[in-house]
């Protein structure tokens, strides 16, 4: 009998830094590894955490919308498998401590944890980051595809970025 899919995520009761993504990648899949792969790669460079900090579950918690591979559709990976979200958020959640960061990587993320996500796009959300409160921040997908993105949008870079950075330094001290 083959096994299902692996569930990939990571946790544990003291992780202050919560990282909403999306589903894992083929890569991510392939390795067993959360954003093992250029989007995490990425991810760290905006956070400005190293990987031995990004991957130490007593402080960072990476909890996708879907927590396996959906598989590929015609354009690239399919979305998260609509079940698991509701399945699994809330009791993760309720595992972690509740004064806690955020992150909300990518519109899954966003349209599952800010009521008003699907009133404004991605980038209006990213930009108005600080309406959010300090408890969370909206990020674009990490993916090769936000370099277009970041290009158009020069103050996630000058703006955004040091704020995120400075935040989570906080945090880890």
């Amino acid at each position: 009998m083959a096994a299902g899919p692996r569930p990939i995520v990571q946790f544990s009761r003291t992780a202050r830094i919560v990282i909403i993504g999306q589903a894992p990648g083929t890569r991510v899949h392939e390795s067993g590894i959360p954003w093992d792969d250029a989007s995490g790669q990425r991810l760290r460079e905006w956070t400005g955490l190293t990987s031995k900090i990004f991957y130490d579950p007593t402080r960072i918690a990476l909890v996708p919308m879907g927590f396996c591979y959906p598989g590929t559709g015609t354009s690239g990976d399919l979305p998260p498998r609509p079940e698991c979200a509701p399945l699994w958020h809330e009791r993760v959640m309720a595992e972690l401590p509740p004064e806690r960061f955020t992150l909300l990587v990518g519109s899954y993320a966003q349209e599952r944890y800010l009521p008003e996500a699907k009133s404004h796009s991605l980038t209006e959300r990213v930009r108005n980051f600080t309406t959010f409160g300090p408890a969370q921040i909206p990020l674009p997908h990490p993916s090769w595809r936000s370099t277009g993105w970041m290009r158009k949008n020069l103050w996630f870079e000058s703006e955004l970025l040091p704020v995120l950075k400075d935040r989570i330094a906080q945090l880890l001290r």
